[in-house]
């Protein structure tokens, strides 16, 4: 066993200082960071030169997505900086190291003001510009494309422009686009809805426009398609088109991805030694491994029944005022509302039980410390996994290190997020080595059936809240690991209290990180 631990630290310390290498080796382009006031829009701006130095032959302006930034468009701006062009690359309103308040309309007018300021300022000539942008980005550059005098645009993977059948028009951030602007490539990826492929497309082919294009690439996701080869030849070779200059046939390495995974991997493999060292106290190991009974002894089936009761009563009250607004974050306030009133009304069909969960459900072993000093070591490991894990991304693929105006929203959304994860364990019961399967199935079971209810309620309740929706895939790998972890805390403990609280923690850091602050 010892073997194995030595091996595991080995193997992880090496994936850590193989990511540090590996992205510490990466060429950087000239960047300069500047803070652009423009129209009352304050937005951080990075100004990449061209590749080799030299004057431009051309401008790019590219725009990132929602809930995303600047740092997530890196293997774009690289490659296009290889063209010879400038590329002005900002953070969005309540995005990245922006701190404006974001809506779609703001971020659109902002990014209209952005490049007016550029012109008057002489930085950038309309006549030889490109807008590229992703996502929310491509849509906003197609409309400001459609009234600048720019010469051309690429969007990958536009957000919709227009209504849809069969989805909600709260859900579509912009309606009535009128007319697909000259010299306009649409991207799309072949892994990505094709609800969502077949509108993209239509913008080009309603258009009757023999100088515009739209292009499917296989086996590309929506957001694959930033670290896509295939995706950057195709913007390259049409920013090369319209700007009447000759393309420069390079791309950008990506072992910088490579060194992202590998740190993360890396990262993971050294968390669950640095749990069970930081929360186990040296005599319990042996004393400790029989396992806590479910206090609570409710039937699944009435388990799920519970949460799909408390996710259906939270849409409903949701539906006459968000409880957190004051967060000013990014339907964050509505998913944190949806978990809080969730956790709130599970808890209370077991307010009996409750009353003495913290006595009966969390016994104390011999050698094992006190439940209050394991509860602090786990908000303190969970905050330490925070910070690790956010200066890692942040040195590694996005700005995740959040700033004081963010960081003034952790301790509400962590309250928000307890009782559901309060709610989760005391249902879930204590660790079995034999039923860890049971454990975690369970308990991603009921965190599927909540975001069902948040889709039921854009489609029938017509919430509109959908960032939560989109972000599903990344909340999906978050929950694995959280749950991982949490599963360690309680384990180790033998605490539901502290393995909530860590698990809430890991969720009010993540919340921070993906939500735009409005």
């Amino acid at each position: 066993m010892k073997r194995k631990k030595l091996v595991r630290g080995i193997v992880g310390v090496a994936l850590c200082l193989t990511g540090i290498l590996l992205e510490l080796a990466m060429p950087r382009d000239a960047r300069h960071t500047f803070r652009v006031d423009a129209g009352g829009c304050r937005l951080v701006t990075d100004i990449v030169e061209p590749e080799g130095g030299g004057t431009p032959q051309g401008y790019v302006v590219l725009l990132h997505g929602l809930a995303a930034n600047e740092r997530t468009m890196l293997y774009l701006t690289d490659g296009l900086a290889e063209q010879h062009v400038r590329v002005f690359v900002p953070d969005l309103p309540g995005h990245g190291r922006t701190t404006e308040p974001f809506s779609f309309n703001r971020a659109e007018q902002c990014s209209e003001n952005l490049v007016q300021e550029l012109i008057s300022r002489g930085l950038l000539d309309p006549e030889k510009t490109v807008l590229v942008g992703h996502s929310m980005g491509g849509a906003i550059a197609l409309e400001l494309a459609a009234h600048e005098p720019v010469a051309g645009v690429v969007a990958l993977s536009p957000a919709p422009m227009r209504d849809i059948p069969g989805i909600p028009r709260e859900a579509i951030p912009y309606h009535d686009f009128s007319k697909l602007p000259p010299h306009a490539l649409v991207i799309s990826g072949g892994w990505e809805p094709g609800i969502l492929t077949r509108a993209a497309q239509e913008l080009v082919t309603g258009s009757g426009d023999a100088n515009s294009q739209y292009e499917l690439v296989p086996r590309t996701s929506h957001v694959s398609m930033l670290f896509s080869r295939q995706v950057l030849r195709a913007t390259q070779s049409w920013v090369a088109s319209v700007l009447h200059v000759q393309r420069q046939n390079v791309v950008p390495s990506r072992a910088a991805l490579l060194g992202l995974f590998a740190g993360l991997m890396g990262i993971l493999l050294l968390t669950g030694p640095f749990l069970r060292e930081l929360l186990q106290a040296k005599e319990a190991s042996a004393a400790a491994s029989g396992a806590v009974a479910n206090v609570a002894g409710v039937p699944k089936g009435r388990v799920f029944l519970e949460f799909a009761a408390g996710a259906l009563a939270a849409i409903v009250v949701l539906r006459f005022g968000d409880l957190l607004r004051f967060l000013r974050m990014f339907e964050a306030d509505y998913f944190a509302s949806v978990l809080l009133i969730t956790g709130v009304v599970v808890l209370l069909l077991h307010l009996g039980k409750m009353r003495g969960w913290l006595t009966n459900g969390e016994e104390k072993t011999e050698g094992r410390r006190p439940t209050y000093v394991a509860i602090l070591l786990a908000a303190l490991a969970g905050a330490i996994l925070v910070m690790l894990l956010g200066a890692w991304f942040d040195l590694s693929f996005t700005e995740t290190w959040p700033r004081m105006g963010r960081l003034a929203r952790f301790v509400p959304l962590l309250i928000a997020v307890l009782p559901y994860h309060l709610a989760e364990e005391f249902l879930l019961g204590g660790p079995d080595a034999e039923k860890e399967f049971f454990r975690l199935t369970t308990a991603l079971g009921l965190r599927v059936l909540v975001w069902v209810v948040l889709v039921a309620g854009i489609f029938l309740l017509h919430s509109g809240e959908i960032l939560p929706v989109l972000l599903a895939p990344y909340f999906g790998l978050f929950c694995l690991g959280q749950k991982w972890g949490m599963d360690v805390v309680r384990e180790v403990t033998r605490s539901a209290s502290a393995a909530a609280l860590f698990g809430a923690i890991l969720l009010a850091g993540f919340c921070l990180v993906v939500f735009p602050t409005t």
